[in-house]
């Protein structure tokens, strides 16, 4: 609740100081992710969606009672006896009201019925002459029960079939979270790189216009030649160049980063982030066992399987041999007294049984079990290819992530030597035994080197990220993630 609070306040900053600059976090992104980003908001209705529906369906399996009214039937015919060989008229007056109650009884799959009518008549009749009446009280009450046979239990299978949708739901929010975090701090690192080129491209530009400033200074005092001022100029105006260009990819990294958090493109945002890639010693097999143990899309491979099962089942009813038990017991009575309705009753007792016996289907059957064996056997393949492929992820994400470590040592010692070869040669460059072109080479040298180290450890820290997906373990903090919190129910409506 507190960290729900929050992000409501952190919302509101948002669209009541539009004029500000907003500096966010990875959490914090993450958090106006999972409220505003698109995908999220699509996924986390599709997981309301199912558990609403297998709420239905568990609701309906309790007893469900109805009532229907009949305040007033009126009724006048005039019909052929032909026992008496002669016409005859007849008028009806009645009310009545039925009171129902119907249960599903889960391991059997049998329903149950209980039905009470109970309503006044008054009817006339007219016959040869003669007048016959009745006036009186009704009720009919019955209990039934039908129980199918020989058949498998259909509405166990449509609840298991629910949960299944539920529980595949459930897995898409959380891998949808996954993939979003994943989304957002790749985006929060481009903005990262974006920033660190531009800065980086700022700082040439200082030292291209010192450069201008001192060899002007030299052009005009006769001790350098023109075209030496005109290459300073060059340089420099490359360097303005090279800053509005990153100046435009910054802006655009914001957008794409805005546009996945769910903000206005308006808004004016920065990060705050701090990246270090620090060397970590990752057990191949803990790795292993962690992303089998853990992955999720394992599991919705044994949703798929299941599933396909059930379907084989539901193949296997067609043109089925079946039967129908009904057991019903009921009770009846009129009278003119209310008291009197059961002065004398009637009992009505029923047993049936009924059989469906299939004779031919042209091999309809057949080929549907057939077909569906083969849909059993792709949803095991793929399986069996989902944990080979979680295996070979694991692996080469822990090999990328030595080699990216091995870069990295690489640019830290590139970035050390190309900044002491830019010192030593711009002191050349003072002293005139270095052109302004030579120069130019050494400090774009220098540029690259420091552009280099940023990447080598963004795209470190990317594949440490994607290792922790793929394992469902947090390396860095040496313990396992839970990738979807339980969701509560008040929370969802």
């Amino acid at each position: 609740m507190l960290k729900f609070a929050w992000l409501v306040i952190f919302l509101t900053k948002i669209s009541l100081f539009s004029f500000g600059q907003i500096v966010l976090t990875i959490e914090q992104a993450l958090d106006s992710a999972e409220v505003n980003n698109p995908n999220m908001i699509s996924s986390k209705l599709s997981l309301q969606r199912t558990q609403f529906l297998l709420e239905a369906s568990r609701a309906a399996l309790k007893p469900q009672f109805s009532m229907s009214v009949d305040p007033l039937g009126y009724s006048q015919s005039r019909s052929f006896d032909s026992r008496y060989s002669d016409w005859y008229t007849s008028k009806s007056f009645t009310t009545s009201g039925t009171f129902q109650g119907v249960m599903t009884i889960l391991p059997t799959d049998a329903t149950i019925r209980l039905s009470n009518t109970f309503g006044w008549q008054n009817r006339e009749s007219q016959i040869q002459g003669e007048t016959n009446t009745n006036k009186a009280f009704t009720n009919d009450l019955s209990l039934r029960l039908n129980q199918p046979l020989f058949t498998h239990n259909r509405t166990k299978m449509e609840m298991q079939r629910l949960e299944f949708d539920y529980e595949n739901a459930g897995i898409s929010y959380a891998l949808q979270r996954l993939r979003t975090e994943q989304s957002i701090t790749r985006q929060f690192y481009s903005v990262y790189l974006a920033k660190s080129n531009l800065d980086i491209s700022r700082a040439e530009l200082e030292n291209q216009k010192k450069n201008y400033d001192i060899i002007k200074a030299k052009v005009e005092a006769k001790l350098s030649a023109e075209e030496e001022l005109n290459q300073a100029e060059v340089n420099m105006a490359n360097a303005r160049s090279s800053v509005l260009q990153y100046e435009v990819s910054l802006l655009d990294a914001k957008d794409n980063l805005k546009q996945t958090l769910g903000m206005p493109l308006t808004e004016d945002i920065d990060i705050s982030v701090t990246i270090e890639a620090t060397p970590m010693l990752i057990n191949v097999e803990k790795a292993i066992y962690s992303g089998l143990a853990s992955r999720m899309e394992l599991r919705q491979r044994e949703i798929s399987i299941a599933e396909a099962d059930l379907q084989m089942i539901t193949i296997k009813a067609i043109n089925e041999f079946r039967g129908d038990l009904t057991l019903a017991v009921g009770i009846s009575g009129d009278n003119e007294q209310f008291g009197n309705i059961y002065e004398k009753p009637t009992n009505s007792p029923r047993v049936s049984i009924s059989f469906n016996v299939p004779i031919f289907d042209w091999g309809e059957k057949k080929a549907r079990m057939n077909a569906q064996k083969r849909a059993q056997t792709i949803a095991q393949l793929n399986y069996d290819n989902e944990k080979v492929d979680i295996e070979l992820n694991i692996r080469q994400s822990i090999r990328n992530l030595e080699n990216l470590r091995t870069l990295i040592d690489i640019a830290e010692i590139t970035i050390r030597n190309a900044q002491l070869t830019y010192n030593l040669n711009q002191i050349r460059y003072l002293e005139g035994d270095l052109t302004g072109m030579q120069l130019s080479l050494y400090q774009t040298q220098l540029s690259s080197a420091q552009i280099s180290i940023v990447r080598a450890r963004i795209n470190y820290k990317n594949e440490l990220l994607n290792l922790k997906i793929l394992t469902l373990y947090d390396f860095e903090n040496d313990k396992p993630i839970v990738p979807v919190k339980e969701l509560q129910y008040e929370t969802m409506r």
